[in-house]
């Protein structure tokens, strides 16, 4: 994994990142001596999408088949999810 600075960025601009990808898939900013920013090539992070994607559509796939899910119109979602996010459970 390379790490370049916020600094060096800002002095040498997108020619460090563009170089460091040329070899490897990401590149780490790091801001005030730690990590803060993954940059990566948006082949990749197309595919890193899909791959959520991916396993979000296996796992609803796999609550439907067991049973786990709601049925609900929109506004009784709306009043679960409101009375989820203030705590009040029913």
């Amino acid at each position: 994994m390379n790490i370049i600075t916020a600094n060096d960025l800002r002095t040498r601009g997108l020619s460090d990142i563009e170089r460091i990808l040329q070899d490897e898939t990401e590149v780490v900013i790091s801001v005030g001596g730690r990590p803060r920013y993954v940059v990566i090539d948006i082949a990749r992070y197309d595919h890193l999408r899909e791959c959520e994607i991916h396993s979000a559509w296996q796992q609803a796939s796999v609550d439907l088949a067991a049973g786990d899910y709601r049925r609900e119109n929109v506004d009784e979602h709306i009043a679960r999810i409101r009375n989820e996010i203030s705590g009040e459970v029913h």
